[in-house]
């Protein structure tokens, strides 16, 4: 697709999946391809990059039709995401918190008026952003100390929130907070707000170790006030919401890591038929295949663990288990993968000049965030022992 040409209408490709996948790559590679590099070094999306992106429906897949979305799949967002991926994490996971932490929630949980305000508006052309990470709530997230306090018509918040990706981009944000501390986990409450809301501020943006063109800010909600209009499910069950949204997020993630590690033997691939050592390719080495084709059947394995989660969640099944397994074994998968082929390399692997590095730096936060690998396997375990 050119930029001459019309976005391509992913209502007409929700079903055929080969189609979309296609669509999307030529798009990463149109795209994404050629803002890498500056993008990685200004630390920040090029909004032009942005505004294709949602040009072509790849910021709305899930939301309804009938406001302005493709009316697609968790399994069509997957996609998306792995595909980006293999080219910038960073630009995929714009796109992947947009669908699986912002939109999901608000089309499931929100009132019609909610729905009719928001989710025309995060089709269109504004980017969302969503906030349950605080400094002191990281991997317990319900320890939540932001507070909503009850006033009038509507309620105010204060407190601070951290980690919060597409935070210098966003303009709305599904915002979690206690309307009741003495009730625990019983008091959170999600809330839409709107950057432009008094009171609210975005923070300190974080210098990071990779994905560093994906923002991640600190928000300061200094006495903002939020009408009830915009609370967003019932009061006092925002824990459900969050831990549903994360459970789908999780699958976002999953896809983010695969196409990190699809991304980076590609590119390991293509190298050693080219690199000559001792009067041959490296590829001819017996070592050099053995590394290459284990990576390949990781990179498989949790390629299909990321689809079998997807396909669950799209057919209305629990997938607590399933999506934890996933995205525990596709960040274990990309970072063993990306330091092979970092390797594979040799010493320019170790340099800004070939793209290994950058894959390496963007597939640890895998790990870390949506919930950490220990997170994973405590969830597994859990369920495994009920």
């Amino acid at each position: 697709m050119t930029s001459e040409q019309s976005p391509l209408p992913l209502t007409s490709l929700s079903g055929d999946e080969s189609m979309f996948r296609d669509a999307v790559a030529g798009f990463a590679e149109e795209e994404v391809r050629p803002r890498v590099q500056d993008m990685e070094r200004a630390a920040k999306i090029d909004p032009a990059y942005a505004k294709k992106a949602f040009e072509l429906g790849l910021m709305s897949i899930e939301i309804p039709e009938e406001f302005g979305g493709a009316g697609g799949s968790l399994m069509m967002v997957t996609l998306a995401v792995e595909e980006i991926s293999k080219i910038d994490a960073s630009a995929a996971i714009m796109v992947d918190v947009q669908n699986t932490l912002v939109n999901y929630p608000i089309a499931k949980y929100g009132s019609d008026y909610i729905k009719s305000t928001y989710l025309p508006r995060l089709a269109s052309g504004t980017i969302g952003a969503y906030a349950l990470s605080e400094p002191g709530s990281g991997s317990d997230a319900f320890g939540l100390a932001t507070r909503a306090e009850k006033k009038g018509d509507g309620y105010v918040l204060t407190g601070r929130k951290l980690w919060i990706t597409n935070g210098a981009e966003a303009e709305i944000f599904v915002v979690f907070a206690n309307v009741d501390p003495a009730q625990g986990y019983k008091g959170i409450t999600a809330f839409i707000v709107e950057k432009g809301f008094p009171g609210f501020g975005v923070g300190k943006k974080e210098d990071k170790l990779g994905i560093r063109a994906s923002s991640t800010t600190e928000l300061i909600l200094d006495g903002v006030e939020v009408p009830a209009t915009n609370v967003l499910g019932p009061v006092g069950q925002g824990y459900k919401i969050a831990i549903d949204t994360l459970n789908g997020g999780r699958i976002g993630i999953g896809a983010q890591m695969i196409g990190i590690a699809q991304g980076a033997l590609a590119a390991a691939t293509a190298y050693v038929k080219e690199r000559h050592q001792f009067g041959k390719a490296l590829a001819e080495f017996q070592g050099i295949q053995f590394q290459l084709a284990q990576a390949r059947t990781e990179t498989e394995a949790a390629r299909l663990m990321v689809y079998n989660a997807a396909r669950l969640r799209d057919a209305g099944k629990d997938i607590v288990l399933e999506g934890a397994m996933a995205k525990l074994f596709s960040s274990q998968v990309a970072e063993r993968v990306t330091s092979v082929s970092l390797e594979l390399f040799g010493g320019y692997g170790y340099t800004k000049d070939y793209p290994a590095e950058k894959f390496y730096r963007d597939a640890k936060i895998g790990t870390i965030y949506e919930g950490t690998s220990n997170m994973q396997l405590s969830t597994i375990a859990k369920q495994m022992l009920k």
